[in-house]
């Protein structure tokens, strides 16, 4: 049975609605310090809260615990952002997949710094992405089948300098055993043609970007 951690960043929260329907099929829900402010917003508590604890305030510490939260606190000065050890946290619990909230938008270091933590190798083997209810963001090693709807945007970004061996079906713009490189920009806005999408590669690390035409409410 699939055990899923949902992890509130402390980014932005655009569509708290579809934020909600993803909270709501966690077995696990973790707060990255600040991301503990949505969690609230939504009237719901986090079984960890975790971080620096720099971003909430004492009453809110004392409101988790006393809800039953566990807390892990860390010095400000450490070498990994509180969303790394909540990640990290929810691989030691054994969880096969996380989606992490709140994680796009506000600060453009920290949103690039949460996508490039899909490439944590201790998660490789763990259903991982990052989404917003409207944008999900995730890390193609192999291959991957994108559900969504026709229409829907679908952009693949190599991590890797060199992504080799690109093949995709039903999308607008194929791909067929193709090469796409780190610093051009050729697989950004493709279109998916139904509802279901596959891409495939051979070697190299691929981003994908899937710009939802409808929001998950």
């Amino acid at each position: 049975m699939t055990k899923h951690a949902v992890i509130f960043a402390n980014g932005e929260m655009h569509i708290p609605e579809a934020v909600r329907k993803i909270a709501q099929t966690a077995d696990l829900k973790i707060a990255a310090d600040g991301g503990f402010f949505y969690l609230q917003q939504l009237e719901m508590m986090p079984d960890l809260l975790i971080g620096d604890l720099d971003s909430v305030t004492a009453e809110q510490v004392s409101l988790a615990e006393a809800a039953g939260c566990r807390v892990r606190s860390y010095p400000v000065d450490k070498d990994e952002t509180d969303l790394e050890l909540a990640l990290l946290a929810a691989a030691e619990w054994g969880c096969d997949k996380i989606t992490v909230a709140c994680a796009l938008g506000g600060r453009l270091d920290q949103m690039l710094a949460n996508i490039h933590l899909l490439c944590l190798p201790q998660l490789a083997d763990i259903d991982l992405r990052i989404d917003d209810g409207k944008v999900e963001v995730f890390l193609i090693r192999n291959q991957a089948e994108i559900l969504g709807d026709q229409g829907d945007l679908l952009s693949l970004l190599p991590l890797t300098p060199v992504v080799c061996g690109i093949t995709t079906t039903d999308l607008k713009y194929p791909l067929i055993g193709e090469t796409l490189v780190f610093h051009q920009s050729r697989g950004i806005s493709n279109v998916m043609l139904k509802s279901k999408a596959l891409v495939e590669i051979q070697s190299g690390l691929l981003l994908c970007i899937h710009d939802r035409k409808e929001v998950l409410i």
